[in-house]
């Protein structure tokens, strides 16, 4: 026979195989759905909110100095049926930990790579502008994996050195290069 299987709106339930040998995939959420025996493979997906502490530690900016930058973004799968069955494409299978996983390694690849164009003046006055841009860079790569960025803050920023010694290193370098 089968089963009647439920799931709740924070997950989605993923119905595959059948009679025949179909290729069908059936993606509900907050719902039902029957599978027989034997037959139907059930895997779920979770809908909830994962939060992100992506960093990058030591990263040189723009002038060449090294900051170190974390960052705190909230994620989750897109409920969008296209959306959802790339996702299930992606991380069907895969634990909470693991989806995680692959969406802060790229988080922290965008906030590397723009971190190295912009100056320590810039990422110290507007944050809230340096989140904007992150978010605006990384969406279009975890949207391609079924993924949402919610939000995305810069929670700490920290110069490897003061920006003093920064700006008596550089002067000190000028002085020698002239003589």
């Amino acid at each position: 026979m089968g089963s009647c299987l439920t799931v709740g709106p924070n997950e989605a339930l993923v119905v595959s195989g059948a009679c025949c040998g179909s290729d069908e995939k059936t993606y509900m959420v907050g719902g039902w759905a029957w599978a027989w025996w034997l037959i139907t493979d059930i895997q779920r997906i979770t809908l909830e909110i994962m939060t992100l502490q992506p960093k990058c530690e030591d990263v040189e900016t723009a002038e060449g100095v090294a900051i170190t930058v974390t960052g705190v973004a909230q994620i989750k799968v897109m409920t969008d049926h296209d959306l959802l069955a790339i996702a299930c494409e992606q991380f069907l299978g895969k634990s909470v930990p693991e989806i995680k996983g692959v969406v802060l390694q790229t988080l922290e690849g965008h906030l590397r790579s723009i971190l190295g164009t912009l100056t320590v003046e810039q990422i110290y006055q507007d944050r809230d502008k340096f989140a904007q841009l992150v978010r605006e860079v990384a969406a279009p790569d975890v949207g391609r994996m079924g993924i949402e960025i919610l939000s995305f803050t810069i929670k700490v920023s920290r110069l490897k050195y003061t920006f003093h010694s920064f700006l008596l290193a550089s002067s000190t370098v000028t002085l020698k290069i002239s003589n």
